[in-house]
């Protein structure tokens, strides 16, 4: 596919962006949406194919600008403007492809209220907005960490309204990405990427408009956290002060989202200040562990929580879609087996596998950070975090295209699965995953198998002995 020439690229995209605004005026997750387990068809409400054509026709230009782009642009100013003229439009859009900020805002009513949301759902309140999250979510405890809930509790006791409440969300999300703008380009230098291509693969992504700022998801503001985390330790190896400082941010954004920890280990290795020694490590990484780990636990105290929102996290299993490969394979099986006549439950066992493979991949991972470099690995284990977890929205992928668009050198790989996790969210929340089961599923779980063939043939061809030299005795 021909890619969009540079100087007509950023109005391309922002007229994208501007057709996605419409289709969200339209047909966008407002307060009075359908809530029903089966919902009706967006096709059949009102403006159903403009609705449609809008977000479609929105979503392709802003990716195809973007793709187009994706190994370099004129300037990181220009990257910079041109990204912030494409969040324009969705920042005053009604909230799309998504509900969770409604949910935000009763998680935060609860804790104004008193009541911890990791031991209540948003019911027990009851929330005075509990008519705008879907009825499998108003009993579950809140999956977010402490901070956010401390946050989400100021945002309503300072507005007392549902639509100023998500206003100061949105407002958030911009300064979660703001603060991954401001960082990111030092990361990148530090790791020899273009300063201007890492900028536009993190912040123009179609899924930026539509998931962190129309959307809200305080992925935003976790994201940022990590990348100010990454950039200090980065900045500071082998000195204590700026390293502990690093480590809190990683901390912080680990409040916000129990994922953001996933990266400690590895800048725990980043902080150390010559060639890796496990002296070294104990000496410089150990400010970073104990930042990241006092933030927790202030945080948490200073909010009067406790640590429930860990177990928060399994709520999220009630959801099955194919965007998962795990639960891909799963589903899978369950339709080879009906074609023999078997009804086979094989989602806790997929799921199972692919949480154990995943803890095995991460520590693979962090032994060859040791001698490579931790930071493009920290991009490494977030992505297999996000693959390998039991739920997988399109939003999540954005983890680690933010961190390996400041450390990859070479390859957008990821770039394309961003690309595809655009098209798969309609504009008032509904997942194309959920009509799309057969033929996702299986497509999915032949994705898996394609990669696992190749892993095991790679990592045969880096066993086998080098052959010998021709000629030689």
């Amino acid at each position: 596919m021909a890619g969009v020439p540079k100087h007509l690229a950023r109005w391309t995209g922002l007229a994208g962006s501007l057709l996605l605004a419409v289709s969200g005026f339209l047909g966008g997750a407002f307060p009075g949406g359908d809530l029903r387990p089966t919902p009706v068809s967006i096709w059949q409400g009102p403006n159903g194919p403009l609705i449609i054509l809008s977000w479609l026709a929105g979503t392709a230009l802003m990716a195809w600008a973007w793709w187009s782009l994706r190994d370099g642009v004129p300037s990181a100013r220009w990257a910079l403007v041109t990204a912030g003229l494409w969040l324009l439009p969705l920042l005053v859009a009604p909230p799309m492809a998504s509900r969770d900020v409604y949910a935000y805002a009763c998680q935060g009513a609860s804790f104004a209220g008193g009541i911890s949301p990791y031991e209540h759902g948003v019911s027990t309140l009851p929330c005075p907005w509990l008519d705008t999250i879907s009825y499998i979510w108003r009993d579950t405890p809140a999956p977010y960490g402490p901070l956010f809930v401390l946050l989400a509790g100021a945002v309503v006791k300072a507005t007392g309204s549902l639509t100023a409440s998500i206003v100061l969300f949105r407002l958030l999300a911009v300064a979660g990405l703001a603060l991954t703008a401001w960082c990111l380009p030092a990361l990148a230098r530090r790791c020899g990427v273009p300063v201007g291509r890492a900028l536009w693969l993190a912040l123009a992504c179609p899924l930026i408009g539509v998931h962190l700022v129309a959307g809200a998801h305080n992925d935003a503001l976790m994201v940022g956290l990590l990348v100010a985390g990454l950039t200090v330790v980065a900045a500071h190896p082998g000195r204590s002060a700026p390293l502990l400082a690093g480590g809190v941010l990683l901390g912080l954004a680990a409040s916000i989202k129990v994922t953001g920890a996933v990266v400690l280990p590895f800048a725990a290795l980043a902080a150390i200040a010559g060639p890796y020694r496990f002296r070294s490590l104990l000496r410089d990484g150990t400010p970073v562990v104990a930042g990241a780990v006092a933030a927790v636990v202030g945080v948490t105290l200073a909010g009067g929580l406790d640590f429930g929102w860990i177990s928060g996290l399994e709520s999220g299993g009630e959801v099955i879609a194919w965007t998962s490969p795990s639960t891909a394979v799963g589903q899978t099986v369950g339709y080879v087996a009906l074609l023999f006549g078997a009804h086979v439950d094989a989602l806790p066992a997929a799921r199972g596998v692919g949480l154990v493979a995943l803890a095995v991949l991460l520590v693979w991972l962090w032994w060859r950070a040791r001698t490579r470099d931790p930071l493009f690995h920290a991009g490494l284990a977030l992505a297999a975090t996000v693959a390998l977890s039991p739920i997988v929205h399109p939003w999540y992928w954005i983890w680690p295209l933010t961190v390996l668009a400041a450390t990859a050198r070479t390859g957008v790989w990821f770039a394309v699965v961003a690309l595809v996790g655009s098209f798969l969210v309609l504009p008032e929340g509904t997942g194309l995953a959920r009509y799309t089961k057969v033929p996702g599923a299986p497509l999915m779980t032949l994705l898996v198998i394609v990669l696992l063939v190749r892993f095991v043939r790679s990592a045969r061809a880096a066993r086998a002995p080098a052959p010998a030299a021709a000629g030689a005795d």
